[in-house]
């Protein structure tokens, strides 16, 4: 192999890097979740993208107990009550990246789309219980901050119109991916479900366009509002795309150690006192 990718920072990767690092990534993605295997890079994404784009739409429940429903399938209460829901959309979310996973060439679709959320919101009863539908669009008006979303009766076409314009593009970028990510969180489709929709679609394309892949973090959840209104009112999309890039960084850094080969020979100097 030549120049060791795993050895160099984001901002060194050239498009063949990235390419290559997209590559190992799906790569492992496939065969650890063949094998079961939660305890690589397969599982890292899992429990942390699971655990932060909820926990930006307000669930409860920590890391901890996010890699325990993930890993074990249980969880173990902490000093506040666990709600039902929170457990709900955790393993909705698992599900729905899964899917990703097995999607990732495809192209956007709404039929792919909806099918995204119907993975996520399948065993939340108290969306089935409101009237929320599942896996279709929604069916009454919802508003977000201070933002006009879409009508009901207009989000199948407001959705055709920025699918056509986005799958003729003839080279995806990140820039491209800010400005989709906007228009449909603008556009609202689903009744709930849509931060963590769009936020899966993001990593799925970065997937399929040879883009290096992120995590949006539950700690930049300010700065992610504050940018994403920022380019809805505005049309500046400056803030997002940094975020974005920030994000792409702590991702590629957590990554690179799950997929680098390992050096065997080294020595630590190490004393214990049992």
């Amino acid at each position: 192999m030549s120049e060791n990718i795993y050895e160099k920072n984001l901002i060194e990767l050239t498009d063949s890097d990235i390419r290559k690092f997209i590559v190992d990534l799906t790569s492992r993605f496939d065969i650890e979740r063949k094998k079961r295997d939660r305890s690589g890079i397969y599982g890292y994404t899992q429990r942390a993208f699971a655990y932060n784009s909820n926990r930006i739409e307000g669930s409860t429940l920590t890391e901890r107990q996010t890699a325990s429903l993930f890993e074990t399938g249980t969880i173990e209460p902490d000093t506040e009550a666990i709600r039902a829901k929170d457990v709900e959309e955790m393993t909705g979310h698992f599900s729905m990246f899964n899917t990703i996973l097995n999607t990732r060439s495809e192209a956007l679709t709404e039929a792919l789309i909806k099918l995204y959320h119907r993975h996520l919101k399948a065993g939340v009863f108290e969306d089935m219980a409101n009237g929320y539908p599942v896996g279709e669009y929604k069916n009454r008006k919802n508003i977000v901050s201070d933002i006009t979303t879409a009508s009901p009766e207009e989000v199948h076409a407001r959705m055709a119109a920025l699918l056509n314009v986005y799958n003729d593009l003839h080279e995806v970028r990140l820039i491209n991916l800010c400005r989709f990510h906007v228009i449909y969180e603008s556009i609202h489709p689903f009744q709930d479900g849509n931060g963590r929709t769009g936020r899966a679609i993001l990593f799925k394309e970065c997937l399929k366009n040879n883009i290096m892949p992120f995590i949006i973090r539950n700690e930049n959840k300010l700065k992610y509002i504050s940018a994403l209104h920022k380019a809805q009112i505005e049309k500046n999309y400056d803030a997002l795309e940094e975020l974005f890039k920030e994000e792409q960084e702590k991702y590629f850094n957590a990554a690179k150690d799950f997929l680098k080969e390992k050096n065997t020979d080294i020595d630590i100097d190490v004393e214990y006192e049992l």
